[in-house]
């Protein structure tokens, strides 16, 4: 049976977490230091919570600047007419288009060689990510306190190059039962090699390893090289969201 929205973005939140929330009903603010927009965003998970939204996204948003961020909205297929209606009508303009890909996850897959999975609060993970990243320090904290949020089993997956360097990276949540990847890099000059297959299939074996059944991945819709990676892997669209911000 295919997932649906509810849970997929359920098993989202749980895979990345926030540091705060927000609720208003089924509207829900996170926050997390400003790391990812999907921590960082207003959303709605029930299409039918849409009353009074003008004046709900107003609270909303003000919560943003408390909080020393810019308000940003991640609109999803669960956010109402009344929702888009408020956004429309307050001149959030839309921004960043992504697309969710789930698939089934299969019996017999197995890690490839030269693959590391290691805790994905691990000092070497998260260095790993940090080089690749090109982020600061003040990013590495937020990056270990993100982590060590995370609820469910999780790991680090990593490749490094012949020197010993980190050449590829994501963070696996098996979400109860949904396996979530984020935080998918490749080195640039470690592109288009087939490292970017490698640590998936590492990532998708490990997730199914410890009791995942589903796999869910979500990509920038211009991003085409990865959008066709996940692709061939045998991820298919579920559905996509995009961010609003004021004007």
């Amino acid at each position: 049976m295919a997932l649906t929205i509810a849970q997929i973005e359920a098993a989202t939140f749980t895979a990345w977490p926030a540091m705060t929330t927000a609720m208003d009903g089924t509207w829900l603010a996170r926050f997390a230091r400003g790391f990812t927009k999907r921590s960082n965003s207003i959303q709605c998970l029930d299409p039918t919570d849409d009353a009074d939204a003008a004046a709900r996204l107003s609270r909303m948003a003000d919560l943003y600047p408390l909080n020393s961020l810019d308000p940003l909205f991640r609109v999803t297929p669960l956010a109402g007419p009344g929702v888009i209606a408020a956004l429309d009508a307050d001149g959030w303009e839309p921004f960043e288009e992504s697309r969710v890909l789930t698939m089934p996850l299969h019996a017999g897959l197995a890690i490839p060689e030269n693959v590391e999975v290691l805790d994905g609060a691990d000092e070497r993970y998260l260095d790993a990510f940090i080089a690749l990243a090109g982020h600061n320090r003040r990013t590495r904290e937020t990056l270990a306190l993100l982590v060590n949020l995370i609820a469910c089993r999780n790991a680090g997956i990593v490749i490094r190059d012949a020197g010993g360097e980190p050449a590829a990276a994501a963070l696996a949540v098996n979400a109860l039962g949904i396996g979530v990847y984020t935080n998918v890099i490749t080195r640039a000059d470690k592109r288009r090699q087939g490292l970017g297959r490698r640590l998936m299939q590492g990532a998708l074996a490990w997730t199914r390893e410890v009791g995942a059944t589903d796999a869910v991945i979500q990509v920038v819709s211009e991003n085409a090289p990865a959008v066709n990676l996940y692709t061939s892997l045998g991820f298919e669209e579920a559905y996509r969201y995009h961010y609003r911000r004021p004007r």
